[in-house]
């Protein structure tokens, strides 16, 4: 009867966990990263400092996860600051008339073990455009430093066209490759809805 109750326990315990659960990003151990290619010889990468990101998911291995993300377009960082100013400008992403772009997934499909198809729409500069990432679920482990919290890994990675957004079009490939190779790393921690 004791192993019972303790398997019903652990059952309720697992349901009460992926019920329409929302993850959200943990700083200290997240990055949203990009690389152009400067020249068609050089990659050069760079971050962003200010973003929320949460996935909401009912399921343990994140197959129905929905994602939503915010970035601070004048928090863009690539560790020279007269570059950075010129990417907050109007020749780039404008942080002043544009301070912030967004993407919202609208599907997404298992693509392979522990990774996902996310098909979503990017905000930015004012136009907003279908793009296609690659999510893959790194596994979900207790935070021994957060009193044995769950927490999962989550990475984004794929490619967006600056020109499908009209970014930095004064400054054509070769000289900054058109692509752009976006990837993010999280920790996620949990809050129930």
């Amino acid at each position: 009867m004791k192993k019972l109750t303790l398997f019903f326990a652990f059952l309720f315990a697992s349901i009460g966990l992926f019920a329409q659960t929302t993850w959200t990003a943990d700083p200290y151990h997240s990055k949203l990263g990009f690389t152009v290619t400067h020249l068609g010889i050089a990659d050069v990468p760079g971050h962003f400092n200010a973003y929320d990101v949460s996935i909401v998911s009912s399921k343990e291995d994140f197959s129905d996860a929905a994602i939503e993300l915010t970035v601070q377009t004048n928090s863009i960082d690539t560790r020279v600051e007269p570059r950075d100013n010129h990417l907050k400008s109007a020749d780039f992403f404008d942080a002043e008339k544009h301070p912030t772009m967004t993407f919202k997934s609208t599907s997404i499909e298992k693509s392979g073990e522990n990774t996902y198809t996310i098909k979503g729409d990017l905000s930015l500069l004012g136009v907003t455009k279908p793009v296609t990432m690659t999510m893959k679920h790194r596994g979900t482990t207790q935070n021994p430093n957060a009193d044995g919290a769950p927490v999962a890994g989550i990475q984004i990675t794929g490619a967006i066209k600056r020109s499908d957004f009209g970014l930095g079009a004064k400054f054509p490939a070769p000289m900054i490759s058109d692509e752009v190779q976006i990837k993010a790393d999280g920790e996620f921690g949990h809050k129930k809805d």
